[in-house]
């Protein structure tokens, strides 16, 4: 089957934050990988002290009879879905507490300092443990990014941005 939505994953990306704004989350992350073997993707957020995650698969959508297989569709499924939710709270009919209280939350693990917004705008979940982590990790997405090969310039630039700043954070001397 095709690619089902049409989003970019730059601008799913750019929806799931807007999307974390409406539903109040205090942070958030997410991941996704297309293989071969399967897609999947998952995104994890933290409200009001409580840990919840959303997962998505190709293998799951077929079980849903909906049959998405790329990623970039998987994770707009999950970003539609907990739009809905947002949408719902935000328009009277239930509150997100009430929503969310019947959802399991993650056990409490220790608690690591958020991830920076440029480690999550390439795709990390946890921060590299190397500079060349991270280098890899930009080539792959430049190669798939660039204005050349059909990428989108403003969300190219947004890249180079995000990369930047990984660096620097990265190379300070308490990074």
């Amino acid at each position: 089957m095709g690619k089902h939505y049409m989003a970019s994953m730059s601008e799913t990306e750019a929806k799931l934050a807007r999307v974390m704004k409406r539903l109040e989350a205090d942070d958030y992350q997410y991941d996704y990988n297309d293989s071969r073997n399967g897609s999947s993707c998952w995104v994890e957020m933290r409200r009001k002290g409580k840990a919840y995650r959303f997962e998505n698969s190709k293998a799951k959508s077929a079980e849903a009879g909906y049959g998405l297989s790329y990623a970039s569709d998987l994770l707009m499924a999950i970003v539609l879905t907990l739009e809905g939710l947002a949408r719902a709270s935000e328009q009277g009919i239930i509150t997100l507490d009430i929503i969310l209280s019947g959802l399991p939350a993650l056990p409490a693990g220790p608690t690591e300092p958020p991830l920076e917004p440029c480690f999550m705008a390439l795709g990390f979940s946890k921060r590299p443990v190397s500079m060349d982590e991270l280098k890899t990790q930009y080539h792959r997405m430049a190669k798939a990014m660039h204005p050349d090969v059909g990428g989108d310039e403003v969300a190219f630039n947004r890249l180079q941005s995000s990369y930047d700043e990984c660096r620097r954070v990265m190379e300070a001397p308490n990074g």
